[in-house]
Order: structure tokens, then C-alpha cells, then sequence
């Protein structure tokens, strides 16, 4: 169990650093949140799938470890804050005397 943990904290760590280096602008938090997330989410996936899977299967532990890390850590990124790109917005911008301006149809 220590060498999967082991296991378990560098694929964290190295899926924190590849998130980081991938895409440093999407992820605005600290650089140790980012990693400390990637981490954790890295050793409780890891330690759930060992013992879910008795054990038996290491490398299925380490694959899951893998996937909870990049979930997790995919929840940190904000691509809406990223530099140069511009926000969509849901709705058009108010302009003034839109809400008033009605419509008079003449009668014929």
C-alpha cells in the first residue's frame, strides 16, 4: 500500500503540474491549491479504488487516481477568466429606452 500510495501522489502531483503548464491562465487559484487539489483528489481516488478493488488490481488503482485527480482538478479551471478572451454574455446589453419603446400600428 505504500508504494500505490506513493504511486498515488506523483500521478496527483504530476496531473496538477500538467494542468498548470497546459493551460496557466484558466487556472487563477494559487499554484498550491491547484497542485494540493490535484493531490488529494489523486490519493482519496486512489486509496477508495484499492479498497474497492481489494487490492488486486494496482494499476486499475492508479488509472482511477488519474481520473479523479483531472476531475477534480478540471473543476478549478476558469476559462472564462482567461487572459484575452472575451465573456460571452447570456444577455443582450440594455440599451436605454428599450423597456418603453412600444409599437403603434396605424389603423387602416
Amino acid at each position: 500500500m505504500l508504494v500505490e500510495s506513493i504511486a498515488f501522489a506523483l500521478v496527483g502531483l504530476v496531473t496538477g503540474g500538467a494542468a498548470l503548464l497546459a493551460l496557466p491562465s484558466y487556472f487563477r487559484a494559487a499554484r498550491r491549491v491547484t497542485l494540493g487539489t490535484a493531490l488529494a483528489a489523486a490519493l482519496v481516488g486512489g486509496v477508495v479504488a484499492h479498497f474497492s478493488l481489494d487490492g488486486r488490481y494496482p494499476a486499475m488503482s492508479v488509472a482511477v487516481a488519474a481520473v479523479a485527480s483531472g476531475v477534480l482538478t478540471s473543476l478549478l479551471a476558469r476559462p472564462d477568466l482567461a487572459a484575452g478572451r472575451v465573456p460571452a454574455h447570456r444577455h443582450h446589453p440594455h440599451r436605454p429606452g428599450a423597456h418603453r419603446a412600444r409599437r403603434r400600428h396605424r389603423a387602416v
